[in-house]
This record gives structure tokens, C-alpha cells and sequence, in this order.
């Protein structure tokens, strides 16, 4: 059975050089494949794309530490899905309540873009978390990257499940909706807003509790 996660997993020679030079350059970073984080038993995990190279890749912990975390802890909590607004280091004390965040590639690439040799050797792992967790009844992808490396996890073809931001899917009993990464360029440059983010978690809410 595949494993949900590797800590020394360096089956992508690029990703594995990229962290082994980011140790040298960053000794105070983990610099390690990152683990999912939340809930072990949630109803909704949340897909995101990569770790940041300062973010998640520097404190070990899914958005943790960089701007895209903020939007989406201050939205986790505003929904009462967590109990702090913020994410700035693994013992902060945040607890998440029925969610799970992981990513689809679980190294940090260079530039933030993973290859698709990359993301199809990393999505092994991926599935076998979805498969792990039967409690799961909504997966939020954010970005069209971690959509797709859902559709892969669930051996689906990309062209049947259009990614958009707020588009819902049905798949083996599981409701997938997308939304628009909560990068710091999709935030500041108004494609994606609070209220828009806000918007989908709620109706991912919503589809959680039917």
C-alpha cells in the first residue's frame, strides 16, 4: 500500500536537488517533503499546490508562515472551522475542526512550479490519503493544479470536470469545488477577494453537512 507520506522521499531528482541546495542556502528552513495537517478524521480536505519556499518549506507545516496562509486560516476561523485566525508556526497552538489541508506536490519546486512529470509521481501519495480518509465528503481545490491532481487521485479524466473558481463536481460520492489559489498575486490583485474565498468555504460548509 503507498504510503500518505515520505519525509525523505526524493523520487523527483529536480524537487530533491532544489531542497538539498535550499538546506545550504537556508540552514534555519526544514527543507523536507511537507506532511498534510489538520483534522485525522475530516470531513473536508483542502488541496493546495505546493509549499512556499519560505513558507511551508521553512516551517514544515501546510501555509504556514507565508501570505497565502493568511486568507485561508483567518477564513478557517471566521467559519468556526478552526480555533485561531493565524498559521505563523507549527507550535502556535492552531487546531483545525474537521479539516485537513495537504498539497499536491509536497516538495517545494523552484519558482512555485512543478513539472508535470512532478505532480503525476507525487500524486500517488495524494490518492492514498483521499483513500485513508473515508470522512472526507468535500475536497476544495485550490488552483487548477491541485484540481487536476484530484481528478488524477480519483482516476478521472481532466476534460469531463471544467476547473473554475466555485465549480462543483460530484465524484465517487465526493463533492470537489474549486477555487482560485490564495496566493499573494491572486489576492492582491483582486482575482480572488475575501468575500469570493469566504463564499466557497461556506457553500464547501454547506456540502459538509447535508
Amino acid at each position: 500500500m503507498t504510503r500518505i507520506y515520505d519525509r525523505n522521499c526524493t523520487a523527483c531528482p529536480r524537487l530533491a536537488a532544489f531542497l538539498e541546495d535550499s538546506r545550504r542556502r537556508f540552514p534555519d528552513h526544514v527543507c523536507r517533503p511537507v506532511p498534510s495537517f489538520g483534522d485525522d478524521s475530516p470531513w473536508l480536505l483542502i488541496a493546495g499546490l505546493a509549499p512556499g519556499l519560505h513558507g511551508a518549506n521553512r516551517t514544515g507545516r501546510p501555509f504556514t508562515g507565508d501570505h497565502a496562509g493568511v486568507l485561508l486560516y483567518e477564513t478557517l476561523f471566521g467559519l468556526g472551522l478552526s480555533n485561531q485566525s493565524n498559521g505563523s508556526s507549527p507550535d502556535d497552538g492552531l487546531v483545525l475542526h474537521g479539516v485537513r489541508i495537504t498539497n499536491a506536490v509536497k516538495c517545494v519546486p523552484p519558482e512555485n512550479k512543478p513539472e508535470p512529470a512532478e505532480i503525476r509521481q507525487c500524486n500517488a501519495f495524494l490518492a492514498a490519503e483521499v483513500a485513508a480518509l473515508p470522512s472526507v465528503k468535500v475536497i476544495l481545490a485550490l488552483g487548477r493544479i491541485a484540481h487536476d491532481a484530484v481528478l488524477m487521485a480519483r482516476g478521472r479524466k481532466f476534460g469531463a470536470f471544467a476547473f473554475g473558481h466555485g465549480a462543483e463536481h460530484l465524484i465517487d460520492g465526493l463533492h470537489l469545488i474549486d477555487s482560485y489559489h490564495c496566493s499573494r498575486y491572486n489576492t492582491q490583485t483582486r482575482r480572488l477577494t475575501p468575500e469570493m474565498f469566504r463564499a466557497v468555504m461556506s457553500r464547501a460548509v454547506e456540502l459538509g453537512h447535508v
